[in-house]
């Protein structure tokens, strides 16, 4: 996570489906915004070792503010809660500078947009910047109902309209997304960018690997991840500072670190922002996260320890 934070206020909040807020945040100081890559997100600092992420959904062109879609999770741990709870508009507070773990491929012929709930959001900056650069783009939007669909005045006007399919899961079965007929054949050129709950997500990502489309072109987003910490105890050694700790089953490593006078950053405590990454030395980690690539993982020189574990009864890490 970067260092470099920017001192916003909140000029707008609304609420434009249920339990959804949208944030619009300007520089408190009135100067232009740094500019972000459309799929990028900013860490909100909401209180002591409490930093979360959310997408800036938002026209990229646009430095004069920044967008935030914020959805009240059902097993809030603190960050959607403090937003819906305590942020209003006049209020300030602490941002990181902009990063993108999910950028568009410049080089896409075609641009297919899928969003599964409040997973729309890094898809809509993606969205206008295509619409903005004439790309030939369809972002697809499912939503459980009307009611718990947000920004749909984005996407029911111009320059988006043209380009946006709504699926509501209760509304009539034609209107549903169907990957065999809403995906279009697999080519060269075409490029799947998915964003929304793990379990649809999964779905969606099967159903285009089924229909021929290559894992390359296919891109994802985690907001949210189930964390297992289950299997064998073992032992974390720390190359710098000498310092050991058994870590024991259903202990994160960051937990266990901390129990030992060793904290490390988190922010998402889900292994899908790469906050508290460290450079394994030796043995081999069990990667849980949905951080790091495949390449990533096989290369078995960086863990996430705020959800993985080791393979090996000893791991040394470059603490």
């Amino acid at each position: 996570m970067s260092e470099q934070t920017l001192d916003v206020v909140v000029v707008s909040r609304s609420e434009p489906a249920e339990d959804i807020v949208v944030l619009d945040l300007a520089a408190a100081a009135g100067a232009s915004l740094p500019r972000f890559e459309p799929g990028a997100h900013v860490d909100v600092h909401l209180g002591p070792d409490l930093i979360r992420q959310y997408s800036l959904c938002g026209d990229p062109a646009d430095r004069s503010r920044y967008q935030l879609g914020i959805l009240l999770a059902a097993g809030s741990r603190g960050g959607s809660a403090a937003i819906h709870r305590d942020v209003h508009a006049g209020d300030h507070l602490r941002i990181g500078v902009p990063r993108n773990l999910f950028p568009l491929q410049a080089a896409a012929s075609k641009t297919i947009l899928i969003g599964g709930g409040i997973g729309v959001t890094p898809l809509l900056a993606m969205a206008r910047h295509c619409a903005a650069h004439a790309k030939d783009f369809t972002l697809h939007y499912c939503a459980r109902s009307r009611a718990k669909a947000a920004f749909l005045d984005v996407l029911e006007a111009a320059p988006l309209a043209a380009h946006s399919c709504l699926h509501l899961d209760d509304g009539p079965e034609a209107q549903r997304f169907l990957p065999e007929r809403d995906l279009p054949a697999p080519a060269a050129g075409t490029h799947l960018y998915v964003c929304g709950p793990a379990g649809f997500m999964e779905w969606v990502i099967g159903e285009a690997h089924r229909l021929g489309h290559p894992e390359a072109q296919i891109h994802r987003e985690y907001f949210e991840a189930d964390v297992d910490t289950s299997g064998d105890a073992f032992e974390v050694k720390l190359a710098k500072s000498g310092k050991s700790v058994m870590v024991p089953a259903g202990v994160p490593i960051v937990k266990a670190l901390a129990e030992i006078g060793v904290k490390v950053e988190v922010s998402c405590e889900q292994g899908i922002c790469g906050t508290c990454m460290c450079t394994a030395l030796e043995g081999v980690p069990d990667h849980r996260d949905n951080y790091l690539t495949d390449e990533e993982k096989a290369a078995n020189d960086q863990i996430l320890v705020c959800c993985s574990r080791s393979k090996t009864p000893t791991l040394v890490l470059d603490l």
